[in-house]
């Protein structure tokens, strides 16, 4: 199994495997800047349509057959069961090799083995979501973190975050002119930053399910970054240029990083107006210039005077 960038996510967008269209969007009809499709058969499809969006799942997976597979230039492609007896199901499934992995929901310690046990293929790549009660505790995080690390961590591309499901949990719902960072998410999302990022898994940040405040969400897109995260769940198309545009990176920081990563750095030196030390932040800027390979770097200000020069150095 090739393994799959965390920061070749970019804005994940979550589509019921119910919908017709899901065809246009893996094929580049739609949303050509798309980095990432979950088809969702959890809690985006009602109990009643469960068959139907079995059905309809297999019937793109017959299409993208017919016609010799996805197009490379076309989003990564994941699916979301509805629980490890689905994911056993769909595991078995010849067609899922077109297929790049599954999210997989609500992971805990207490379920992990059903869910090993239900993932088998070694070809697909995994996401979990950390969603359940278990993650406000940051002993029970350590602990699953460890689990995986054991157990299914080669084929982790990232570990979601399921900021509703964890809301919902506390009995709350997001404050729409507020960032999840003024609830108890600021709690949680930190906190899963240094324990599960110090044990080496890469994180995505919650859904920003509020359509009408896109100063909003960019706002919590800067507080994302901040933290590590390295993508974004999307629910609508209208968010994820705003995502997409969010990771690009500045051309300071691609110049910092291209600094501290070269070989006959000093220990220590200063860029503009900041001490860098590669010893301490080559983690950082390695970082840096995955996101800049993905994502771009962001025009530089006018101000700078030799802006196309440097802007050629940062992207060669």
């Amino acid at each position: 199994m090739t393994r799959i960038s965390p920061y070749a996510l970019g804005a994940t967008l979550y589509m019921p495997a119910t919908r017709d269209d899901i065809l246009d969007v893996v094929f580049g009809k739609k949303l050509t800047e798309l980095r990432s499709l979950v088809v969702c058969l959890e809690d985006a499809v009602a109990p009643l349509d469960v068959d139907a969006a079995l059905g309809n799942l297999r019937e793109v997976l017959l299409r993208i057959e017919s016609v010799g597979g996805r197009p490379e230039s076309g989003p990564l492609l994941f699916v979301r069961p509805r629980d490890a007896q689905m994911a056993a199901q769909l595991n078995d499934w010849p067609l899922i090799r077109h297929v790049d992995g599954f999210v997989l929901p609500k992971l805990a310690l207490s379920n992990l083995r059903h869910w090993e046990a239900a993932v088998g293929n070694p070809a697909l790549a995994l996401m979990p979501t950390l969603e359940t009660a278990e993650v406000f505790n940051p002993m029970a995080m350590t602990e699953l973190g460890q689990a995986l690390k054991g157990s299914l961590e080669p084929r982790i591309v990232a570990l979601r975050i399921g900021g509703n499901d964890l809301m919902g949990c506390l009995g709350l719902r997001r404050n729409p002119a507020l960032t999840l960072y003024a609830t108890p998410m600021g709690y949680v999302i930190p906190m899963l930053a240094g324990v599960m990022g110090a044990l080496g898994f890469a994180l995505t940040a919650p859904v920003f399910e509020q359509l009408a405040t896109p100063d909003i969400l960019e706002q919590e897109l800067a507080l994302d970054i901040s933290h590590g995260l390295v993508g974004k769940t999307a629910i609508h198309p209208s968010q994820v240029t705003i995502i997409q545009n969010a990771l690009r990176v500045s051309l300071d920081d691609v110049n910092s990083a291209r600094q501290i990563l070269n070989s006959s750095a000093a220990a220590v030196f200063k860029y503009n107006d900041a001490m860098c030390e590669p010893a301490t932040h080559h983690k950082w800027a390695t970082h840096i210039m995955e996101r800049a390979k993905w994502h771009g770097v962001l025009p530089a200000p006018a101000s700078i005077v030799d802006a196309s020069i440097r802007l050629a150095e940062a992207v060669s």
